[in-house]
């Protein structure tokens, strides 16, 4: 079966998943088996938190490791048997795809296989048959192609954990000139917010309680905390829209898709005064994992090798 994944700094996401991408290691079994990966006899809770940034993902094994609670997590979820062939659809950012496709290729498709682990105690048998490689960003468009359908250009902004990916299209097509990647993401934002929070208050609020405040949902938070962060999520979303500018995009000339894990948080941030020409949100987190997916069904049998 093809699956598609979303390797996120912030979280994992697949066509119907998303999970935060921390990974925790243990050397015996942990107290509960939920989102517990057995591989290669050490443990791995996965989802708690998120890890350190890494430049280069394939400098340790944790995101293969999440990889594999991915592949597990979706097959549960479609009611499929635990020993199975898959394809891979993974993406990299248009600014590094050549210089980092190789080793990423290299690095999903492990020359053991099939790959045996356990995941909640359920045994996995399962054979990576191939990793296909897409633009990510440009891919979730497949999933919704009447936003570039009808307009010239437009620009592409995908807000992920780590960074911002800027991509202008001109007639559908990526305009790889273009492509900027912004250091700018919603990892940013939460701890700039955080450590604002403990500056004026005193208060040392966690990740989850940010980002459910910056989200609009209810938080038992003291209401000058929430305002607090509320304050940084506009000030992140100017920050955001200057840098934008800055790097050669005119947001009030070209209309632009919204996407990617902070999208919901800057449309919250929005305001009349940005003049921006028009805003397409693309409000799923999983639509690149989805993307890669339909790119894959559409592609014939024999170019799922190489």
């Amino acid at each position: 079966m093809n699956i598609g994944i979303d390797h996120g700094y912030y979280a994992i996401k697949t066509r119907h998943c998303s999970f935060p991408a921390g990974i925790t290691a243990y050397s015996h079994e942990p107290y509960t088996l939920q989102n517990t990966l057995e591989y290669e006899g050490r443990y791995y809770v996965c989802g708690t938190g998120r890890q350190p940034i890494l430049r280069d993902k394939t400098e340790n094994d944790n995101y293969f490791l999440l990889t594999l609670a991915a592949i597990a997590k979706e097959i549960k979820h479609r009611g499929e048997k635990t020993e199975c062939s898959v394809v891979i659809g993974a993406g990299l950012p248009l600014t590094t795809y050549g210089r980092e496709k190789k080793p990423f290729h290299k690095y999903l498709l492990r020359s053991s296989q099939p790959v045996c682990f356990r995941f909640e105690g359920t045994p996995y048998r399962v054979t990576i048959q191939d990793v296909l490689l897409f633009p990510q960003g440009y891919s979730a468009i497949v999933v919704r192609p009447e936003f570039v359908r009808e307009e010239p250009s437009v620009l592409l902004m995908d807000v992920g954990g780590w960074t911002v990916d800027l991509m202008r299209l001109d007639n559908a097509r990526p305009n790889a000139d273009t492509c900027r990647s912004l250091e700018l993401g919603m990892i940013r934002c939460m701890d700039e917010a955080r450590e604002q929070v403990r500056r004026d208050t005193g208060l040392s609020v966690t990740d989850a309680q940010v980002e459910r405040v910056l989200a609009g949902k209810p938080c038992s938070i003291r209401e000058d905390a929430g305002v607090i962060i509320q304050q940084q999520g506009r000030l992140y979303t100017e920050r955001l829209l200057s840098a934008a500018m800055e790097a050669g995009f005119d947001l009030k000339a070209l209309p632009v898709i919204l996407m990617g894990g902070g999208a919901t948080v800057v449309m919250r941030n929005l305001r009349e005064q940005d003049r921006l020409c028009r805003v397409l949100p693309l409000a799923d987190v999983r639509a690149n994992a989805e993307g890669y997916e339909r790119i894959m069904g559409q592609m014939p049998d024999g170019e799922h090798k190489g």
